[in-house]
């Protein structure tokens, strides 16, 4: 896979360019601000950038926003959000780019599991949704009431949705089998009156909006 990095901290740059070079990913360019960003993929016509949210030139939300415009140029293009804290607006942006299917929005502290970090990125070109379980948490906490009604299990399902986890994946993670990780997530729709949807992404998607609505 063709891979264009963009992250102002060079140490962290050149560390994820030998990391996914490692798992045998091509890093086609590696720059350190969101006009690099946005020249590099118009030059080199990668299938997945890895951008940090806040670069250079004013460190407020420079690479969500040239992510935002690749993906209204190039639809197909996927797109890994690095974030030093939960910025629930910006993920929320990300996720609502497009049709929602290969974003993905990770906090830095992610990129400390070298397998996980290279696995949201493999799910992310797939045209999956990753999403951080940190996200999750503090979404859930900002909207109590109505996930009042989920057993803590229920929760537990919810985050690994979240993270774009496949049925049989949180049934190896809970120690279950999938018909009851199938139960817990038509529980979890009915309960917060989701329509069920077939593919992981979409899933994700549902949750969160309604976990936005205010």
């Amino acid at each position: 896979m063709r891979v264009v990095i963009a992250e102002d901290a060079v140490l962290l740059r050149e560390g994820l360019a030998g990391l996914l070079e490692r798992f045998g990913h091509t890093v086609v360019a590696s720059v350190g601000d969101a006009p690099g960003l946005l020249a590099a993929v118009a030059e080199h016509w990668p299938e997945a950038v890895v951008t940090d949210v806040r670069m250079p030139p004013g460190f407020t939300d420079e690479g969500l926003r040239a992510a935002l415009q690749l993906r209204g140029r190039h639809p197909e293009l996927a797109v890994l959000v690095l974030s030093q804290y939960v910025e629930q607006t910006y993920a929320a942006e990300l996720l609502d780019s497009g049709d929602g299917a290969g974003v993905g929005y990770l906090l830095k502290d992610r990129i400390g599991d070298v397998r996980e970090f290279v696995d949201a990125l493999d799910r992310v070109a797939a045209g999956g949704t990753v999403v951080d379980p940190e996200v999750v948490r503090q979404l859930l906490r900002r909207r109590r009431d109505p996930l009042d009604r989920l057993t803590p299990r229920e929760q537990e399902v919810l985050g690994l949705i979240a993270e774009g986890r496949t049925n049989a994946s949180i049934a190896k993670e809970l120690f279950v089998t999938e018909a009851a990780v199938a139960k817990h997530i038509a529980n979890i729709f009915a309960k917060l009156d989701l329509p069920p949807a077939a593919d992981g992404h979409r899933r994700v998607l549902a949750v969160l909006a309604y976990l936005r609505q205010g």
